[in-house]
């Protein structure tokens, strides 16, 4: 499986980061799974 991108990484954060969306809602919409969502934003903190 290939490594998601820098860019759609960033993509994901700053749609978090606009507020009004939890974490599953974002997987559903950028189609990753939750526990990639949930990494992703603990490493950014």
């Amino acid at each position: 499986m290939k490594a998601y991108s820098l860019d759609f990484r960033q993509k994901i954060i700053d749609t978090y980061l606009e507020g009004g969306i939890s974490q599953r809602q974002l997987a559903e919409r950028f189609r990753v799974a939750l526990s990639f969502i949930e990494k992703l934003l603990k490493q950014y903190r």
